[in-house]
């Protein structure tokens, strides 16, 4: 194979190989390991390819296409950057989008190796290109871009390279476009940010962040929408929370929270702004963000409590967050009776809703009842109890109802629900004691799916590593649960069948 394609690559370099001769070319260098396409490789074979690019034939561009990505990725990216600069750089101005795409993606690769990315940070006109790109029509040739930049940025030069040359003009002159890239460059920016302190020093000090931030807290509702998600992504990292804190940005967000209820178009952004006081309080501490920012959760409980189902979704999602550890719990449990009536209202609406809001109920309920096994103490054990039974005057009929439901889902949902509680003392005596279920639990034939199966093993697996379940269920039901376990989730029982002579 590898001769055939030496062969098919001379013909492809003298010009004289037809469309259907690159279709084989195509799918031979797909058959030949790296070493033997790299051995059999010349520059006048990689540019013969790239010339056959600037034909106006969309199939003979795209099986070239497909030839070159298989060729460059078997090439080393130092060799590509100064054999081929030229064709990259022409590649970049293709009117096709897949030209452009593998190009950038070769960027990509090339920045990634340490002596290769010099070669490019040398290469101005490249980049600039590339930052135009960002403004491209296909969204897939601007996620490219923005990818490659980003790898760009992740070496001091890189940085230098972008927000301290003219390539920064030329970054601030492409948001320009329109709204959509002006996005994309913000997208960029918080990627950037989020990669070290250093990073976002360079980002903030090019006055893009700030722009960022002002649209954040201006006046128009679909763009406070579209920023508070990246401004969430910053502060993911510690040192995009200490920068967000330093600026007052948190304290902005809660000011909005509050002003929100005068604004009839405040639906539009509320929703991603609880989002990001949620997220804060599960990354940082969720007593801290709770007590400095009381507006956060008397916030989350009016919209768990309103009838508007798009804003009880964000709250249900919220609380989740909130009580996926024990100190959110806690803080949720000082609410008392109006968080034990909110529960109510979840489990119902777990029971009655849209079925999508069903699921982000379930799995907020999930999040909320499940304890490790090393933090279960007296009183948590007891708190969590007491929410399971605030959920429905029959919780766990309420969850097998919803479990025997044709569903895939709503069904998964509800295992997940008892897969939470699984581990908890409580939580076995009351299967136990409910007519049918551990019988309900080590049945196969109920589970019709791979996800049903696998969440169902899920469930037994959570019991069987429980310590206190041979106690509870006794060896019988403990042994049986432990059979299952070992037999996998997939496991057949074999059927055994007498073949009688004469019958079909």
């Amino acid at each position: 194979r590898a001769e055939a394609v030496a062969e098919l690559l001379e013909r492809a370099a003298r010009r004289e190989a037809p469309l259907e001769e690159l279709r084989a070319l195509r799918l031979a260098v797909q058959a030949v390991p790296p070493a033997a396409l790299r051995a059999r490789l010349s520059d006048d074979h990689l540019g013969a390819l790239f010339a056959l690019l600037s034909v106006n034939d969309r199939e003979q561009v795209s099986v070239c296409v497909s030839i070159l990505e298989r060729l460059l990725q078997a090439l080393d990216p130092v060799y590509v950057i100064q054999n081929l600069r030229e064709e990259l750089q022409k590649g970049l101005f293709h009117p096709d989008d897949s030209v452009k795409i593998l190009t950038i993606s070769q960027v990509g690769r090339i920045v990634e190796n340490s002596d290769a990315v010099t070669e490019i940070l040398n290469s101005p006109e490249l980049l600039r290109q590339i930052i135009n790109c960002i403004g491209g029509e296909k969204i897939a040739v601007a996620k490219e871009a923005i990818k490659s930049l980003s790898r760009i940025a992740q070496t001091q030069d890189g940085l230098e390279a972008l927000f301290v040359s003219s390539l920064l003009s030329d970054l601030k002159n492409v948001m320009a476009t329109n709204d959509v890239v002006r996005y994309r460059v913000y997208e960029l920016i918080v990627e950037i940010s989020s990669v070290s302190a250093d990073s976002l020093n360079y980002c903030a000090n090019s006055g893009l962040i700030s722009e960022l931030i002002g649209e954040l807290t201006g006046d128009d509702v679909l763009v406070r929408a579209t920023c508070i998600e990246m401004v969430t992504s910053l502060a993911h990292t510690p040192h995009g929370r200490q920068y967000l804190a330093r600026q007052g940005i948190i304290d902005k967000i809660s000011n909005i929270i509050v002003g929100a209820e005068s604004d009839p178009f405040s639906g539009f952004y509320l929703p991603g702004f609880v989002k990001f006081f949620g997220n804060l309080a599960v990354v940082d501490s969720p007593q801290q963000i709770c007590e400095r920012y009381p507006v956060f959760m008397e916030k989350v409980f009016e919209m768990a409590e309103s009838h508007d189902p798009t804003m009880i979704g964000v709250a249900v999602d919220t609380l989740g967050i909130l009580g996926s550890n024990v100190e959110g719990k806690q803080v949720l449990q000082k609410s008392r009776s109006r968080f034990q009536n909110l529960l109510n209202r979840i489990g119902d609406q777990a029971k009655n809703a849209p079925t999508e809001l069903r699921l982000r109920c379930l799995d907020a309920i999930s999040s909320l009842l499940y304890l490790p096994p090393e933090q279960q103490t007296e009183d948590l054990l007891r708190m969590t109890e007491s929410w399971f039974t605030s959920l429905s005057s029959q919780p766990l009929e309420l969850f097998r109802s919803i479990s025997t439901q044709p569903f895939p889902d709503l069904h998964c949902g509800a295992l997940r629900v008892f897969t939470a509680i699984a581990n908890q003392p409580w939580a076995q005596k009351l299967m136990l004691a409910s007519p049918g279920f551990v019988e309900y639990i080590v049945d196969r034939s109920v589970e019709p799916d791979k996800a049903s199966k696998d969440a169902k093993y899920e469930l037994v697996k959570a019991l069987v590593n429980s310590k206190t379940i041979a106690e509870i269920f006794g060896n019988q039901y403990y042994l049986r649960l432990r059979a299952y376990l070992r037999e996998g989730p997939y496991y057949v029982k074999a059927v055994s069948t007498t073949a009688v002579e004469g019958a079909e």
